[in-house]
């Protein structure tokens, strides 16, 4: 008999796993996997907001234009525009669970938000703690939802399949989900959870970097099981590198939100020099990879170790009202950013790329579904526009659940799960120190970061492949040999998904959006305007067909009119 079995798995318990959560609980039974506690995730860290059409100098078009442009060629037009249509519904969502956007005096209209790539104010906020609102609400919710299971402090080792059970390589489209083999963080137990639905909703990838703004659960644990259960993976190589984090060790993870520089602040060199018209028309509002790039150039041109973020030009009194966090944060380290430059750096922030599903958030694998930064959707292409990824976690969450709960109530052996075997340990003994697994795990965020970062070449590319293999050589040895703990499993995870981001960027010959080989500096034809696709059933790391993955399938989550009508 299986430890834990549900209607419904949902792995990660940031907004699209929360979300889809509570709708997936209309069709029956829920367990939500948290990693760590349950608020720790990259939706709680999401200061600036979400982007939405809310008035009438705005529109549906320009929102959608700003996130094709914005997406170098390979956003898809009808996936920007259905995601961007469903945007005001999503905002009475979560209004509805009781989330509370900022408001302007008399509480009429939204206090609206600027940030880099948008072409006029549309990003949703609660000041500068947008994601912790949105999380702390969510969770209220679900905590009080009888028909939900929230366990926390468990880490999702594998998917459980049925081409895994029957011992035969995964078929597209016939590998069935059965749920996951799961550890307990605090008895170390691994007990298999079962279900016939499962959603990865388990963030990104941060992690596998040197500097990133993720937290420490962001290991790309849901990339690393999907691709080892056979689904496809798509445009891993387009990384995207916040351009403003704070450079201070006592923060190594604080972003100063680009809504900052919507608000009027300047990138400035260490001497003064204001440097972002230099690179874009657009100046310290041009799009992060621009902005990423043209930080990382200053600093090596000049040898310095960070670069500035002049606020002074901004009304003090207004900066405390609508970035109250950040303005506190900052003057407990002796920094008033109202008068001080802030010394800042780029940092591995999101995963543009991700496990490919279709318009609703179908994988590869039947009754898997995957929502948020762990999917690649169609929806960024080979950049996000800011304040976009929220919005497309709720809208693929919510589309997610409706899918689910469709394969739920048809017939079929979608709800047949046969008798699943205890997780094997074999002959695994207990690892006598625990520093070879640090050291391996700093060699390959080192690694990472040193030869596949902001920029990238072809002889770094090579020298990065080749040493990654070594390292997942041995990891895997340690993976069978030693018993299992989140440390191991997470390196485990690391190191695989940093060999996929080595084999994507190595494939693309050409240098867009977030992907930029000096080798290959500017963009190519048309034919290089597709997915990279990684797929685990044939090896293959290739360019997509012009018709293989079928992002445009949508069935919205509410009809026509609704949408239409939403908040406007």
């Amino acid at each position: 008999m299986p430890d834990k079995r549900h209607d419904f798995l949902v792995i990660g318990s940031g907004l699209a796993g929360l979300l889809f959560a509570l709708e997936a609980s209309r069709h029956g039974r829920v367990a939500v996997l948290a990693k760590g506690e349950p608020g720790d995730t990259n939706t709680r860290l999401a200061q600036g907001g979400i982007a939405t059409v809310v008035t009438a100098d705005d529109s549906f078009e320009r929102h959608t234009s700003d996130t094709v442009r914005t997406g170098e060629g390979l956003s898809h037009p009808k996936v920007a525009a259905s995601v961007v249509e469903e945007g005001p519904r999503v905002i009475e969502e979560l209004e509805h669970h009781g989330v509370k956007f900022a408001r302007n005096p008399g509480g009429h209209s939204y206090n609206l938000g600027r940030e880099g790539g948008h072409s006029c104010r549309r990003i949703l906020h609660a000041n500068d703690e947008t994601g912790r609102m949105i999380q702390d609400a969510l969770l209220e919710r679900l905590r009080a939802n009888r028909r939900i299971e929230l366990f926390a402090g468990h880490c999702a080792i594998d998917l459980i399949t049925t081409s895994k059970l029957e011992e035969h390589t995964p078929q597209r489209g016939r590998t069935r989900i059965l749920g996951a083999y799961v550890l307990n963080a605090a008895t170390g137990k691994i007990s298999t959870f079962l279900a016939p639905h499962v959603l990865l909703a388990t963030g990104g990838a941060g992690k596998v970097y040197r500097y990133t703004s993720n937290p420490d659960v962001a290991c790309g644990d849901g990339l690393a099981m999907a691709h080892r259960a056979g689904a496809r993976l798509g445009n891993l190589e387009f990384v995207q590198f916040h351009p403003t984090c704070l450079y201070d060790q006592r923060q190594r993870r604080f972003l100063i939100s680009e809504a900052v520089r919507g608000e009027g602040a300047i990138l400035k060199s260490i001497s003064g020099q204001p440097f972002m018209k230099d690179h874009h028309e657009m100046g310290s509002l041009a799009p992060r990879d621009v902005v990423a790039r043209a930080c990382d150039q200053e600093m090596k041109r000049h040898g310095d170790r960070h670069v500035t973020l002049d606020m002074s030009g901004i009304d003090r009194q207004r900066f405390k009202r609508r970035f109250p966090m950040i303005y506190a944060t900052c003057l407990e380290l002796g920094l008033d950013i109202t008068r001080d430059p802030v010394p800042v750096v780029p940092a591995a922030h999101y995963m543009c790329g991700g496990v490919l599903t279709d318009g609703m958030g179908r994988t590869d694998l039947v009754n898997l579904y995957a929502a948020g930064e762990v999917a690649c959707t169609g929806l960024h292409g080979a950049n996000r526009l800011a304040s976009n990824s929220l919005l497309e976690s709720a809208v693929f969450a919510l589309r997610a659940a409706r899918a689910a709960g469709e394969d739920h109530a048809g017939s079929g052996a979608g709800a047949r799960i046969p008798e699943i075997p205890p997780w094997n340990p074999g002959q695994a003994t207990v690892p006598k120190e625990s520093i070879l697994v640090n050291a391996h795990w700093e060699m390959v965020r080192a690694l990472m970061w040193d030869f596949v970062g902001i920029e990238r070449n072809n002889h770094r590319l090579a020298l990065a492949a080749k040493y990654i293999h070594l390292l997942r050589e041995i990891v895997e040895r340690y993976y069978w040999d030693f018993i299992l703990d989140t440390d191991l499993t997470e390196l485990r995870n690391i190191s695989l998904v940093a060999e996929l981001i080595i084999s994507s960027a190595a494939a693309r010959r050409e240098s867009r959006g977030l992907h930029y080989n000096a080798d290959h500096p500017g963009k190519g034809g048309v034919e290089w305007e597709r997915e990279i696709v990684l797929d685990p059933t044939s090896s293959e790391v290739r360019l997509a067909s012009a018709d293989e993955i079928p992002f445009g399938q949508v069935q919205s989550p509410w009809s026509q009119a609704e949408t239409e009508t939403a908040g406007r």
